[in-house]
């Protein structure tokens, strides 16, 4: 049976894989985020799979727009049975040399937010007395690390925000609310982050791939489940983290600088985090071989040797 989902940051990386997932079930998709030309590519991809999308290209930031969203839902599919909110943005830098401006818009979106996002979705699955809210943090929610203090902020809030509501919905019975916890995604996030530091961030391995949150989100819809967390040592990080604090604090500066940073120079700018970038969004990163693509690369390729073994034998 299909459903109507909204996703919200729904242009790139995680939001856009997880609305080809949905898009794939043939479900019913409100997509919205930033950039009205990448939101009417992701609105086409949807279409081309079957699904019934309308987008709507707005800032999740702008007070009352998430609530025209639910309305705009609500009268094209006439109702909302899941939200996934996906929207994020991060910034690189020291604490202190990040500008107050950067490090509180990344907390009003990454954070605030999310709260407006659920404030709004609960208020229509309270109306309905049914729906599912997804919500996106972070195994940065459990953990910390050095030159990403916004996003760390922002996201221990939404942990203690998401446990908090779940507690509050087991009086309201009928809706489930879930918190799915990526490690390091190959998404365009980290060159499209605003950065001080002077050096482009990356995701440290292991690496995994949107799609693979895509599908735990998708799973969280069908079966809805507390808090999945998507990311081979994020359970490994968590560990050292509470049981080992010191030996923690030791390396993490050193393995971040090595693994969490590229070597590839840049000067300070503010990334998206107050405007989006159009060129910079996709579902992948970069940061992971195509794997699809490279196996076709090796079929390609395979299928001209043996054309060319053939000939010779000829």
């Amino acid at each position: 049976m299909s459903r109507t989902v909204v996703i919200t940051g729904a242009s790139s990386g995680i939001g856009r894989a997880t609305a080809r997932e949905f898009a794939g079930r043939g479900d019913r998709l409100v997509l919205a985020a930033r950039s009205p030309a990448t939101l009417a590519e992701v609105r086409d991809e949807c279409r081309a799979a079957g699904a019934a999308v309308l987008g709507v290209p707005m800032d999740v930031g702008t007070p009352g727009a998430l609530a025209d969203l639910a309305d705009a839902a609500a009268a094209e599919f006439d109702g909302i049975d899941a939200w996934v909110h996906t929207a994020a943005v991060m910034a690189y830098g020291r604490f202190d040399e990040v500008p107050s401006e950067v490090f509180e818009q990344v907390v009003r979106t990454d954070l605030l937010a999310a709260a407006e996002v659920a404030r709004v979705a609960l208020g229509r699955f309270r109306a309905a007395s049914a729906g599912t809210l997804i919500l996106t943090g972070s195994v940065l929610g459990h953990i910390t690390a050095p030159y990403m203090s916004g996003y760390v902020a922002a996201k221990w809030g939404l942990q203690g925000l998401t446990r908090t509501l779940q507690q509050e919905a087991r009086e309201t019975p009928g809706i489930r609310i879930c918190l799915i916890n990526p490690g390091s995604v190959d998404t365009p996030v980290y060159r499209q982050a605003a950065n001080y530091l002077g050096r482009t961030g990356r995701p440290p391995p292991p690496i995994t791939t949107p799609e693979r949150v895509a599908r735990a989100i998708v799973h969280c819809a069908d079966r809805p489940r507390r808090e999945v967390s998507v990311g081979r040592l994020n359970l490994f990080f968590r560990f050292g983290f509470t049981v080992l604090p010191g030996v923690y604090d030791v390396l993490v500066g050193p393995l971040m600088r090595l693994a969490g940073l590229s070597n590839q120079p840049i000067g300070p700018h503010e990334g998206i985090v107050f405007a989006p970038n159009p060129t910079g969004e996709a579902v992948r990163g970069g940061w992971l071989p195509d794997l699809p693509q490279v196996i076709r690369a090796l079929g390609t390729a395979t299928a001209a040797a043996g054309s060319a073994v053939r000939r010779r034998r000829r």
